[in-house]
């Protein structure tokens, strides 16, 4: 995933709650849908989307879907971010 469709998942409200919840540590699928007026479809679309993105991971466990943060893309977002603001006598940091 491009850092377009990175930003595009995390432009989302209710992804940023969910990434908020997954700092707390790794959660399955039904705490996380707990949380949120929403229909399993919807939230599990959510997660889709911030999985496509790499933001999260999932590990299955029996019957259950555990999801946790990417930290390592958020890495890369803020390094990106970094870059743009650049040095301000022009030159490279």
């Amino acid at each position: 995933m491009g850092m377009s469709e990175t930003l595009k998942a995390i432009s989302d409200s209710v992804r940023r709650d969910i990434l908020e919840m997954l700092k707390e540590g790794k959660k399955p699928a039904g705490e996380i849908a707990k949380k949120f007026n929403l229909t399993g479809a919807t939230v599990s679309y959510h997660l889709s989307q911030l999985k496509k993105a790499n933001l999260i991971t999932e590990t299955r466990q029996k019957n259950f879907i555990f999801y946790e943060l990417n930290s390592s893309v958020f890495e890369d977002v803020l390094v990106w971010i970094y870059k743009l603001g650049g040095n301000k006598n022009g030159k490279e940091k």
